[in-house]
């Protein structure tokens, strides 16, 4: 982790990532830029460990951070990732708990971190952010949900097709329709919630029938279409 010399202009960042932040006023601004802290984070740097106490949320204003549990085995289950404009630990703030997950980064990253007195004083201050904290607990619970219900009532070909849509309608292809995020077979397992070898076989049987194609860790979305079909997904 190091200081940033140039530190991003709150109202400039959330308009561009339409953030939870974005209808703020410009008095609000002027003491979010004041109370925050930015800093630059190294690939597989960890920003807080799950257990841990936050005394504050951090908002990403660039790369990829991956959230995640650490099961009795020490395997990871990644529950969400988390990308510029999102914001991260909010949940221990409200909660007055200690983390209940692990936030890494995956890609190198530079975060803001708002102390816990100054986001709770501009909920306190400001109805349109409430609501809008409000409307992203309730999409990260239904997603949540989501989830539980995958896990219990769908097949890991169909996960695995889900969680590379998910992965598209999140990050995108490039001009290759290669995935705009990059990660290991074990880390999609833990998405999925299955094997590294089951992942890895499926993969090879996705890239047989011409659906993607790989090339190392990147993956080419060739049908979506067909994706869709499989994974039984609405988007």
């Amino acid at each position: 982790m190091k200081n940033i010399d140039k530190i991003p202009i709150c109202n400039d960042c959330f308009a561009e990532f339409n953030s939870v932040f974005a209808k703020l006023s410009d008095e609000n601004y002027t003491e979010l830029h004041s109370a925050k802290v930015c800093n630059f984070y190294k690939r597989n740097s960890v920003i807080y460990n799950e257990g841990d106490k936050i005394k504050g949320i951090y908002c990403i204003n660039n790369g990829i951070l991956k959230i995640y549990k650490t099961g009795i085995d020490g395997r990871e289950q990644i529950i969400s990732f988390a990308k510029k404009g999102d914001i991260i630990g909010y949940r221990s703030i409200l909660s007055n708990e200690r983390a209940c997950t692990t936030a890494k980064v995956l890609s190198d990253a530079t975060l803001c971190f708002i102390p816990s007195e100054s986001f709770l004083t501009l909920i306190k201050k400001n109805s349109n952010f409430s609501m809008s904290i409000m409307h992203q607990t309730c999409k990260e619970l239904g997603e949540a949900n989501s989830y539980i219900t995958d896990i219990a009532q769908k097949t890991v070909r169909e996960r695995l097709a889900e969680v590379l849509l998910k992965l598209y309608n999140t990050f995108g292809v490039d001009e290759n329709k290669i995935l705009q995020i990059s990660l290991t077979r074990e880390e999609l397992a833990n998405i999925v919630g299955t094997a590294t070898e089951s992942v890895i076989r499926l993969l090879s049987e996705f890239k047989k029938d011409n659906l993607i194609d790989l090339q190392g860790r990147k993956i080419l979305l060739l049908k979506i279409s067909k994706l869709e079909k499989i994974s039984n997904a609405l988007f």
